[in-house]
């Protein structure tokens, strides 16, 4: 589990494909010598897991279904990626809780740099819109930002130029892709709702009783 709060950037220093997956070898801004093997590690949003340490870069495999659902089919060497560490217990929840498990790739279609802030406007896949919500929480790439707007298969956040500087979204440009993960919560009411709910989608007493809230 990961907070959205990125630590610093990884460099990834070598790509290797594997009969199935990717072998990822990333030099990262913390010491190699506090990760160990086999923890997990969110690179660019995406939860891996330690597999190799050689400082000052850690390995990680990449699934073939994290392939699928994440935009490293399209990295290559030089470029770098957001890191985050695993919540530990007892860390303050400074962003929103984030899985590590992405969801789908989105494009940047609009990106606008101010004087106080960068607004970014992303398409995300249409099965990802109903779990998005104004002033609600997503992971872009492994960053915890707050959504200003959304319409249709798209919404707008604003980035603070703190965020600008640690973070690889400053660097995004219109087309880009990104990792994006919806919120956890959102994601099973709507599982609740849509399975067991009302066909408008309402919130009965019936409901609430036959799930222990009543």
């Amino acid at each position: 589990m990961f907070t959205g709060l990125v630590e610093g950037f990884g460099v990834i220093v070598g790509l290797t494909p594997m009969a199935e997956g990717l072998r990822l070898w990333v030099k990262t801004s913390f010491p190699a010598t506090e990760l160990a093997l086999g923890e997990s590690v969110a690179i660019a949003g995406a939860c891996l897991t330690v597999v190799a340490l050689e400082a000052p870069r850690a390995d990680f495999e990449v699934s073939p279904e994290t392939l699928a659902c994440t935009t490293f089919p399209l990295k290559k060497v030089g470029d770098r990626v957001n890191l985050e560490r695993a919540l530990r217990i007892g860390d303050r929840l400074g962003g929103h809780l984030v899985t590590g498990h992405v969801d789908g790739v989105g494009v940047v279609r609009e990106f606008r740099p101010g004087p106080a802030h960068i607004q970014i406007k992303f398409e995300l896949p249409a099965a990802l819109g109903r779990f998005v919500i104004e002033k609600g929480s997503i992971a872009v790439d492994g960053v915890s930002l707050t959504v200003n707007a959304c319409t249709g298969n798209a919404f707008t956040v604003n980035v603070i130029p703190h965020t600008a500087r640690e973070t690889t979204l400053a660097s995004l440009k219109v087309g880009d892709r990104v990792n994006l993960e919806t919120d956890i919560i959102g994601k099973y009411v709507a599982r609740l709702l849509g399975k067991d709910g009302p066909q408008d989608g309402g919130i009965t007493s019936e409901l609430l009783a036959k799930h222990g809230f009543l």
